[in-house]
């Protein structure tokens, strides 16, 4: 266990307590299946994952990583091995299901929220992976998420930002009836069709859009709808999601969920989570 460096990001003893076992599962996995044969892993991943977090916080590119933490080259490959092992949705879950259970509730969820978030992306993303949201006059890429009424991550799918929101609802309203068989009930803003709404009903969802009332102008605190909107601004907490760095979207995932795993853990722990301006 290696200590703690200072930086803000880094993990404490007891958050890094909640994602030892896992991450030292998947590299004993990964041994077991011939992946690392040769000399034993030379890099501590506590130190990896710091690494990884504090780009995810600080939104610096990964070649510009301290020379404190493992070399960027190590470090992202073990984010692009973890991202395509699914540990980070893996570690997302298992956190989710503590907090919600610390909070009094059935590990399950039984009623989810969904949005998205368009936001512009950085000069790395290809053209092909880009979009333009009309309704926001924005060229970039959106972010589609189901989360539960904690404002807890369920599932994520990152597309161009041209996807109306009711076709990504079919495909995350599918994720969640696959992974989360208890949900019944959706909370879904004025953007999603009778085409998302007839498909949930199919799947034994009822899906519901909440309006905003007539005549609003400005900010309104919307019923159902803020807890996901909650959620759009503790990601903005982590730089690197202020605007789309990554140049493939299941990468952009990963950083999500990487922002939801810190957030849970600082919860589970009773740390508070220092924001730009404290930092």
């Amino acid at each position: 266990m290696t200590p703690n460096r200072g930086y803000p990001s880094d993990l404490s003893d007891a958050r890094w307590q909640l994602i030892e076992p896992v991450l030292t599962a998947w590299r004993a996995e990964r041994r077991g299946r011939g992946l690392d044969i040769g000399r034993p892993p030379e890099h501590d991943l506590r130190s990896l994952m710091n690494a990884v977090l504090y780009v995810d916080r600080t939104g610096i590119p990964w070649r510009y990583l301290p020379h404190d933490f493992p070399h960027w080259r190590t470090t992202y490959g073990y984010f692009a091995a973890w991202q395509k092992d699914g540990i980070f949705e893996q570690l997302a879950g298992l956190l989710r299901r503590l907090v919600r259970e610390a909070e009094g509730r059935n590990a399950e969820p039984s009623a989810c929220v969904l949005d998205s978030q368009t936001v512009k992306t950085s000069a790395n993303v290809h053209l092909a992976d880009q979009g333009t949201d009309a309704g926001k006059r924005i060229i970039g890429r959106k972010r589609h998420l189901g989360t539960d009424t904690l404002g807890l991550l369920l599932t994520v799918m990152v597309t161009t930002a041209s996807m109306s929101d009711t076709a990504a609802g079919v495909h995350l309203l599918s994720r969640i009836a696959a992974a989360h068989p208890h949900v019944t009930k959706a909370w879904v803003d004025s953007g999603y069709r009778t085409t998302a709404i007839d498909h949930g009903a199919r799947l034994g969802i009822d899906v519901q859009p909440v309006q905003r009332p007539p005549g609003t102008k400005g900010f309104k605190v919307i019923p159902r709808r803020w807890t996901i909107e909650r959620t759009f601004g503790w990601f903005m907490h982590h730089r690197r999601l202020a605007r789309d760095y990554e140049t493939h979207p299941h990468r952009s995932e990963a950083m999500i969920h990487l922002a939801m795993i810190d957030l849970m853990t600082r919860r589970l722990t009773g740390e508070s989570t220092p924001n730009w301006r404290g930092t």
